[in-house]
């Protein structure tokens, strides 16, 4: 177990660092960077140097990646070069903000997903399987945008339940978030919820079909006793890795939804970024979404390992 980890340690840091490569050549590779943006028409002669030269810009990419990388080590992210603020500190709130709408959506999507999977599993090609499967493939088909446009309309300007976008800032108390991640929330959940429901389904079906889960029921033991608590755990370790790379894409994929309800997360903030040719903060946010995804990975490779006794036998 000790190696396996060793090993996914050092391939997460090739990946990360492959990332950060990345993002760096493809944001070097857009038109103009933060000066050209933050000048608008003045962007040209002294003014335009002056600003690049205030800023580190007119150095070699090379040495610009290098300290910026220097720097990551050491837990520095750097300096927004739009607004000319530690990232650190710009990142605090809005990935409080984005694992606050993360966590919501994860906490009914998961369990939703699960029930759903287990009952049309047992209704295999019965009218609720069938519902359930269809509905499925339809919400991974529509985008997540369509999706958010379709609640925007009918929840908060047709029935006015809900704001359409967020307008508290991003430092705003948790308590203050809640009544604007409703809507959010239900987009990110109908679409994890299709995913996680599809993997649950077909698992269930194999385990169910399995030669203990017969035996179980030759034995009398209760039908409800062997889908809880015999099939379903069995059926949830070919689940496991589905449902940590659909946490690693509610944290690093919500920058459409966010973008969408104006959510004060890491996606609108990553945007602005882009927008501005902000090089730094887009690289940094990059790399903080990078590891949580690549995380999410290896703790799901992990929990296989530990949970699948012919996993462990095997090594």
């Amino acid at each position: 177990m000790l190696k396996l980890i060793l090993q996914r340690l050092a391939l997460a840091m090739l990946t990360l660092f492959a990332v950060c490569i990345l993002v760096f050549s493809v944001t070097e590779a857009l038109p103009g960077d933060v000066c050209t943006a933050y000048l608008g028409r003045d962007a040209q002669g002294t003014r335009l140097e002056n600003c690049r030269q205030q800023r580190g810009l007119n150095k070699p990419a090379f040495e610009r990646f290098s300290d910026w990388g220097a720097g990551v080590i050491q837990g520095d992210l750097g300096t927004s070069l739009k607004r000319d603020k530690p990232i650190n500190d710009m990142l605090a709130n809005r990935m409080r903000n984005t694992a606050v709408l993360a966590s919501a959506a994860a906490a009914i999507g998961i369990p939703l997903a699960i029930l759903l999977g287990v009952f049309a599993a047992l209704r295999r090609d019965k009218p609720l399987d069938v519902g359930l499967s269809t509905g499925a493939i339809f919400a991974m088909t529509i985008p997540e945008f369509v999706t958010a446009t379709l609640l925007i309309f009918v929840f908060a300007i047709q029935l006015q339940w809900f704001p359409a976008v967020t307008t508290v800032r991003s430092s705003a108390p948790i308590s203050e978030l809640l009544p604007n991640i409703v809507l959010p929330v239900i987009t990110l959940a109908f679409v994890m919820v299709a995913h996680i429901m599809r993997m649950v389904r077909s698992s269930m079906i194999e385990v169910m079909a399995g030669d203990f889960v017969q035996m179980a029921r030759l034995k009398g033991v209760p039908y409800w006793r062997i889908v809880w608590y015999h099939a379903l755990p069995n059926a949830m370790l070919p689940t496991i890795n589905i449902i940590a790379l659909t946490i690693a894409w509610l944290l690093g994929g919500v920058v459409i939804i966010e973008q969408v309800f104006n959510y004060p997360g890491v996606g609108t903030l990553m945007i602005k970024g882009i927008y501005d040719r902000d090089l730094p903060l887009v690289q940094a946010i990059a790399l903080v979404l990078a590891a949580v995804y690549i995380g999410c990975n290896l703790l799901a490779d992990l929990a296989s390992q530990a949970l699948n006794p012919r996993l462990r036998t095997a090594r």
